[in-house]
């Protein structure tokens, strides 16, 4: 299935392929604070519809993660990296995508905050 998502204002407009199976809640310092619920792909099934650099990037702690969000409404619809094995992924905020029931997949709980 392809999903459709963007920031608040539309100025990030993206497309990822994929079947959302659950939902990650991670309680580190910038997943608490944005609020995201997280679906993971690889990075290849993410389209962006928009110029890359329409969106800004945050980068903290270890700099392994590229938090992507929109300088004008601040809403960050995905972020950037590698899995475990090294295959570079995008971590989807299932809160941007359209038209999703977020009550429709489980939620799994990571503890961010510890590692």
């Amino acid at each position: 299935m392809v999903y459709k998502g963007s920031c608040h204002c539309g100025r990030i407009r993206y497309e990822v392929e994929g079947e959302v199976d659950s939902g990650m809640a991670c309680n580190c310092s910038m997943c608490s604070r944005k609020g995201s619920l997280l679906w993971f792909v690889a990075r290849d099934k993410l389209k962006l519809m928009t110029p890359d650099d329409a969106a800004s990037t945050y980068m903290f702690n270890k700099h392994v993660i590229r938090h992507r969000f929109c300088p004008v409404c601040g809403i960050h619809p995905y972020g950037e990296g590698a899995g475990p094995g090294g295959a570079e992924m995008a971590a989807i905020n299932l809160r941007t995508l359209e038209d999703f029931d977020l009550e429709s997949v489980p939620v799994k709980h990571f503890d961010g905050r510890s590692k």
